[in-house]
């Protein structure tokens, strides 16, 4: 008999205490975990609660900005200069139309769409949301309009959107002031985001590009608004939060009067130059004309590249503003500034006089420096070389006083700098130097340059602001203003002017002299054209050769190009007695100054001193 297997004996106190080692590290597992969820969730639900909601509301929150109308232009009277005007576009939302290529087909018979358009709209909606709207069409007629509208059911996913666009009710008037708005470029986005405002041009396509719109765009562009829409998961629109209303730019009164705006175009009549007029009161400009010139309209909505070759290839350039960045030699007209530093540095006294045979010569040197009337003038003393613009007495004048004496004084009337205009397509001209032509041509400064300086030939060039700026100094016997544009800013609740911004004076040895010189310029107006204009005005005209003429040789008009033919210029001013208006005229290649811009001048002063009160009538002019 086989013996038996002793049974194995359990521990139960060893296995009691395993199985209490395993729940207590089981338990503890647990806890550790429990608490690191907790922890967790404390950490999601209290901590970063804010940051997830914020994170969740930014999915589900769309925020759409919305542009602010831009403020208006009026002119210093009220009229209206540069409004919004509303524009209709063509949208398409591409899932709501079933067959695009002929729905487009079957729109451009009610709305023109050419082969290039339909082609380009097809390449952009590979790479465009189907849910978002796409503009078919800009400016679209109230005609085809009407048309779409009455056949709108026929083309699902299609329709009609509006929207405000700048216009320029007067065209190519003012294009030189208020220049333009055109859509934001590269550069533009640029510039907006190195200055921190590219968030205020989230809902706008379009920006200021030159002139007052551009100078003043941080006023007339606004402020935007937005709306918080609730969106899905694909980016739909479920509902609209909540609205914040954009703040409108403010609206700008100009100093520009444009009733004498508009007679300076007609006298220009699309004629090569400018005029320029200012209140000698406060340097506010009145008038401020380039000619030719161009519709700011086309920019607007984006000019085709024909038209714009059009305007840059030009030989009349009509996008340069002529009266602020035309460069002409002043000619006679600054004469009386020259005059004027010749009194005050004591190199010739009201009596002084100067034989002028026809011409003059630096002594010691066999070329003659001819006068403009061949045979001569005679005697002359300062008022008579004014009021026959005699050119031997200056020549003399200049020869006497030299460079840097003048070089430095007719600084001080802003020639050779920025006037400060507010807009910014400005040029400073050139007021010649012995320092500035060792550095522009590395050449020394000769006599012969000083003689041509003193009829404001030569290296001297300015513009037509510039000079009516100088002469506004004249006039106000000293008194400095920084010419400007803008007269008042309006906003929601009341009108503010700007306050005139005056430059240290010029001050003259003998303070006299400033009369001497304008009553110079009174006879002169007297004796020619102003004689029967009934008011008292001051004036000096100015002939500037385009190219310079052999000493043995005579200018004739006649036997040369067009383009070559002399510059004729004006400065004046009236009243004379209480000046409210000066004024300077430029017109390129028309031959002698008094002949042809003398009745330019006369017609502006007739417009602006006689507009209220007709010749015989008292009163004061009203400005």
């Amino acid at each position: 008999m086989a013996p038996r297997k002793r049974m194995a004996m359990h521990d139960h106190a060893a296995e009691a205490a395993l199985f209490k080692r395993r729940a207590i590290f089981t338990f503890a597992c647990v806890v550790v975990l429990l608490t690191v969820l907790f922890s967790n969730l404390y950490q999601l639900q209290i901590l970063s609660f804010k940051d997830y909601e914020t994170r969740s509301n930014d999915n589900r929150i769309r925020v759409v900005p919305v542009a602010p109308s831009r403020g208006l232009i009026y002119d210093r009277h009220g009229v209206l200069l540069a409004e919004n005007q509303p524009f209709y576009a063509l949208e398409l939302i591409p899932e709501k139309a079933s067959d695009i290529a002929d729905a487009l087909d079957r729109v451009s018979k009610i709305i023109p769409i050419s082969a290039e358009e339909r082609e380009n709209l097809i390449e952009s909606l590979k790479f465009h949301r189907r849910f978002k709207p796409l503009t078919i069409k800009n400016r679209l007629t109230e005609k085809e309009v009407a048309l779409f509208s009455v056949n709108q059911h026929e083309f699902p996913g299609f329709s009609i959107q509006a929207g405000l666009k700048r216009y320029y009710p007067y065209g190519s008037l003012l294009t030189h002031v208020l220049g333009y708005v055109g859509r934001i470029n590269n550069r533009d986005q640029a510039a907006l985001q190195a200055n921190g405002q590219w968030h205020n041009y989230a809902a706008t396509h379009d920006i200021g590009k030159q002139g007052i719109e551009k100078y003043y765009e941080s006023l007339l562009h606004g402020q935007p608004g937005h709306l918080e829409e609730e969106v899905n998961n694909r980016g739909r629109t479920i509902r609209t939060l909540k609205s914040i209303a954009p703040k409108p730019g403010q609206d700008i009164y100009l100093t520009i009067d444009l009733k004498l705006q508009q007679k300076a175009m007609e006298l220009l009549d699309s004629r090569r130059g400018s005029i320029v007029a200012i209140d000698p009161r406060d340097g506010g400009v009145l008038a401020m004309v380039s000619s030719p010139s161009y519709d700011p309209n086309q920019f607007v909505h984006g000019i085709s590249s024909k038209a714009y070759s059009e305007l840059l290839n030009s030989r009349s350039r009509p996008l340069i503003n002529r009266a602020t960045q035309g460069q002409y030699a002043p000619a006679s007209t600054v004469k009386p500034h020259i005059a004027l530093l010749g009194l005050d540095d004591n190199v010739v006294t009201p009596k002084t006089r100067v034989w002028d045979p026809g011409f003059w010569q630096i002594p010691n040197v066999e070329r003659k420096y001819r006068d403009w009337k061949r045979w001569g003038h005679g005697w002359v003393d300062v008022a008579d070389a004014l009021i026959h613009s005699c050119d031997t007495y200056f020549y003399d004048l200049a020869y006497k006083t030299g460079i840097d004496k003048l070089s430095n004084f007719m600084t001080q009337f802003g020639f050779g700098e920025l006037t400060g205009i507010d807009i910014n397509e400005e040029s400073a001209g050139i007021m010649p130097s012995r320092d500035w032509k060792r550095i522009r041509y590395n050449q020394p400064w000769y006599i012969g340059d000083t003689i041509s300086v003193g009829i404001g030939q030569g290296y001297w060039t300015t513009t037509p602001l510039q000079l009516a700026n100088s002469v506004t100094i004249l006039a106000n016997k000293g008194e400095r203003f920084v010419p400007h544009l803008l007269k008042s800013i309006k906003d929601d609740t009341r009108m503010v002017d700007t306050p005139a911004d005056k430059m240290p004076p010029v001050v003259l040895n003998n303070p006299k002299n400033w009369d001497v010189i304008n009553l110079a310029m009174k006879d002169t107006a007297h004796k020619s054209r102003f004689v029967d204009a009934g008011y008292n005005a001051a004036m000096k005209t100015g002939t500037a050769q385009v190219f310079s003429v052999a000493e043995d040789e005579k200018y004739d008009a006649d036997t040369i190009e067009e383009h070559l033919r002399d510059n004729a210029l004006i400065v004046a001013y009236a009243p004379y007695e209480n000046p409210k208006i000066v004024l300077a005229v430029v017109l390129e290649n028309a031959g002698w100054g008094g002949v042809n811009a003398g009745p330019v001048a006369r017609a502006m002063l007739d417009e602006y001193i006689l507009r209220d009160n007709p010749p015989g009538d008292t009163a004061e002019p009203k400005s």
